[in-house]
């Protein structure tokens, strides 16, 4: 597999087990165009990749990702018409790691928001380190949910607990997302190594295409979900690339202040 391409994820390759790090540390992996770009095929390599069997998701430094970089929302204000590329990419992303059978599993290390969020809700099996925090806060630089979570919170936490945390941005500490079911396990950040690794091994120890199908099963009513939803969102966060609060947002990140919205 040509994993040299990589850059803004490193991966590594270990008794059948891949892990993929989101690696942009210095601003705590938020993703830009770049990291974005090798999201959206990333899962289709190592989904092809006969020496694969397992794939495990961390962030390097401190943080799992910090959702999207400011820069780049930026760019994307200015240049709306970049904002088609990133909405195929979206897609790509969810329904590449829908589509991957092997089991997918989300190490959060540190926190994870945004995009973040999603890609690890979209996991498998989530475990996260108790002092890491898990939210959606795409409207807190006014854009909408667009990239997936507005399809998999539902699923995990019910309607009504979703549309609260996708509404408000809250970011969720990791023994209660464990409480309500948003994630599998909130364990000591001292720890979480050694949990995902013998969770792994349990995996690896398995019936392999059984525990693939499996997957794929369980997942069929998901990606239903996803391909019945995710242009009508990205859609809609499209329209809020272009809007002023979400100008505004933007603004007060920089400026380090709260942002006055006016619903522009």
């Amino acid at each position: 597999m040509r994993y040299s391409r990589y850059e803004a994820i490193r991966v590594e390759k270990q008794d059948r087990v891949v892990t993929l790090t989101f690696n942009r540390p210095e601003v705590l992996n938020a993703v830009d165009e770049q990291l974005h770009e090798e999201l959206a095929q990333i899962f289709t390599d190592v989904a092809a990749d006969p020496e694969c069997d397992i794939v495990v998701l961390t962030g390097a430094g401190r943080a799992f990702s910090a959702g999207g970089d400011i820069g780049w929302m930026q760019k994307m204000i200015d240049e709306p018409e970049a904002f088609e590329k990133t909405a195929m990419e979206a897609k790509r992303i969810i329904f590449s790691m829908l589509d991957c059978e092997k089991p997918v599993i989300a190490k959060v290390n540190g926190h994870a928001a945004g995009l973040g969020a999603t890609i690890a809700l979209f996991s498998d099996v989530i475990f996260a380190a108790e002092d890491a925090r898990i939210g959606d806060p795409h409207v807190s630089v006014g854009f909408v949910a667009g990239d997936g979570g507005a399809v998999i919170w539902p699923q995990l936490v019910g309607y009504a607990r979703a549309k609260e945390f996708l509404m408000t941005g809250e970011m969720l500490k990791a023994k209660r997302a464990e409480d309500m079911g948003l994630i599998n396990y909130a364990v000591p950040s001292d720890e979480l190594d050694a949990r995902v690794d013998q969770f792994v091994q349990q995996l690896l120890a398995g019936a392999t295409k059984a525990i693939r199908w499996t997957k794929v099963s369980a997942n069929i009513g998901l990606k239903q979900l996803a391909h019945s939803i995710m242009d009508a969102c990205i859609s809609m966060e499209a329209q809020s690339n272009v809007t002023a609060d979400h100008q505004e947002a933007v603004n007060a990140f920089r400026e380090k202040r709260q942002p006055v919205f006016t619903g522009k």
